[in-house]
Order: C-alpha cells, then sequence, then structure tokens
C-alpha cells in the first residue's frame, strides 16, 4: 500500500455563503460551484483564482448537474424548481416550475433528468422538451442524493427516513430496499465498474453493498466523527475519497477500504467547516473540495506505489 502525498495548490474565494456542491463541465479543467448565496461559478484549473459569474438565483443552490448531452448546466433552485444553462453564453434555456421543496440531488442519462427533492419525490424530465414523465414518492422524508447505475438500468436514492432505494430507472418500479444506515443517507456512489455501491450519511459509516449480489452488505465502517457529506472516485479508479462535517477529507483504497490518508486543517491547511462535496478532477488528477467555509480548494494527490 503507497503513500499519499498532499498539497495544497489553491485557495479559491469569491462565494458568500456556504459552498454546497461541485459539478465537472465537459472540459476536463473546467469545474461550477453553486452555493446558498445562489451563484453558480465556473473556473478553470489552468487559471484557477479567476471564477466567472454563470448565474445569480435568490436561493440557495444544492442540486447542480452538468448533462454532458445537450451541454447544460442543470440547476436546482430552491423553491423555485430547475433552470437549465447554456453556461457558456450565461443564458438559461428554460425552466421548469416542478417543485416548490428544495432540490438536493440531480442527475441525468439517456436525455432524461432525475431529481430528487425535500419532498421525498424523485422526477423525471425530459430536458428537450421541458415535460415531466415519471414520478415516484416513495417516502415522506427528503431524496437526498442520486446514483445511476448505467449497466444495471437502476436509479439508486438515498432518504432521510434512513433508507436508500433501488428503483428501475425505465419505469421507477422499486426493486431494493436498504435499510442498514442509522440516519439519513447523504451520498451514494456506483464504483467505476458498477459492481459495489458506497453509502454514507449523518451515522458517519461508510457501507459498501455488492451490486450483483443484490446489494448485498459487504462492509461497514466508521469512517468519520460526524456526518459524511460526499463520495468520489479517482480518475482511474484505484482510490476514492469522503468529506465530513468534522471538517476532514479522507483517501481510501478502493479494493481493500483501508483508510490512507486524512486531509485537515491542522496537517495540510484544510477547510475550517464542514466540506460539503468533492471533485476529483481528471485533470491532472486534482481533488477540488467545497466547505460551509465559503471557499473551495484544490489539492494535489499523489499515492505512491
Amino acid at each position: 500500500m503507497g503513500t499519499v502525498n498532499i498539497s495544497k495548490l489553491h485557495h479559491l474565494t469569491g462565494h458568500n455563503d456556504c459552498v454546497y456542491t461541485l459539478e465537472q463541465s465537459q472540459y476536463p479543467h473546467i469545474f461550477f460551484s453553486g452555493a446558498g448565496d445562489g451563484m453558480v461559478v465556473s473556473w478553470d484549473l489552468n487559471d484557477p483564482e479567476n471564477g466567472v459569474l454563470i448565474a445569480k438565483l435568490p436561493n440557495s443552490i444544492y442540486g447542480l448537474h452538468y448533462a454532458h448531452q445537450q451541454e447544460l448546466l442543470l440547476v436546482g433552485h430552491n423553491y423555485d424548481g430547475i433552470h437549465f444553462i447554456d453556461w457558456q453564453s450565461k443564458k438559461e434555456v428554460g425552466s421548469l416550475n416542478m417543485t416548490k421543496s428544495a432540490i438536493f440531488d440531480i442527475k441525468t442519462a439517456n436525455g432524461l433528468a432525475y431529481i430528487g427533492d425535500a419532498s421525498g419525490v424523485i422526477t423525471v424530465v425530459d430536458i428537450m422538451s421541458l415535460t415531466i414523465v415519471n414520478k415516484v414518492e416513495a417516502s415522506s422524508e427528503s431524496v437526498r442524493t442520486l446514483a445511476i447505475n448505467v449497466p444495471g438500468d437502476e436509479i439508486a436514492a438515498g432518504y432521510s427516513d434512513n433508507k436508500i432505494r433501488v428503483f428501475n430507472r425505465s419505469d421507477l418500479t422499486l426493486k431494493y430496499t436498504l435499510t442498514s444506515h442509522e440516519n439519513s443517507v447523504f451520498t451514494l456512489r456506483y464504483s467505476p465498474d458498477y459492481q459495489l455501491l458506497l453509502s454514507a450519511g449523518r451515522d458517519a459509516h461508510l457501507k459498501i453493498w455488492d451490486v450483483k449480489a443484490d446489494y448485498l452488505l459487504l462492509q461497514d465502517i466508521v469512517a468519520h466523527m460526524f456526518a459524511i457529506n460526499n463520495i468520489d472516485y479517482s480518475p482511474e479508479g484505484k482510490h476514492f475519497v469522503t468529506c465530513s462535517m468534522d471538517k476532514s477529507i479522507k483517501v481510501w483504497d478502493a479494493t481493500t477500504f483501508k483508510l490512507l490518508k486524512v486531509i485537515d486543517k491542522a496537517r495540510h491547511a484544510g477547510h475550517g467547516t464542514s466540506v460539503n462535496k468533492l471533485l476529483w478532477s481528471s485533470h491532472d488528477a486534482l481533488l477540488i473540495s467545497a466547505s460551509d467555509d465559503r471557499t473551495i480548494s484544490v489539492w494535489d494527490v499523489e499515492v505512491g506505489q
């Protein structure tokens, strides 16, 4: 097991409230952030100090997703539905007032957007026609996170009722209900080969599920001191990272699930408050983190052999 060396390269400021979400564009060096100040900003890793304002909305932004096929940025605007933005021209090309609830996550596949909100509903929207084509309310509590299993034609959803539900993506019929977490499920991530589903949330546990074995629980790891907010894999798929309300980022081996490194304020000038979102970019394998401290950090992560 190799050593991990961490260097903080950039400390990005400009948001006036907690930064809740990060999203990759079609270009490896360009990513987006969304925050409690309602701003959507694009950042260029080749010129990281100069963010560009893409949109300014009145309420907090938790859900942000880039639809690569349509080259549109989907912004979940709390209490006002979803906005479709051409980020390069900075123009809104459409909107859909589909819910009065907070939108927590958005994913897309095959021309459809899957939107999870605080009312417990997953809404499916046709991106080109901006029409609702399906919805499912499997719980009265919030849908906090979504993940799409492409080869299995499934969508997994984590809820504030502590459950993970896996649906057929084609018709949103329920396939599995996983009940292992003791509190809200904040983040889900399929492994790059779709053999595993990783889940985590308010109970600070990281759980590993075997997709092919009907989501059999393989491991239950007490991974952080407080709630785990997000999980992301490295570009080559050999490692993954978690981030937490405990202000830390942790680097894990994706095969053994062993902890390799802790990135925190004391040792690496990390974030001073909750770390909300991670993006492990394919641009020089740089790791990007967003925090309640209103900043975004860019990290160089070197893993030895």
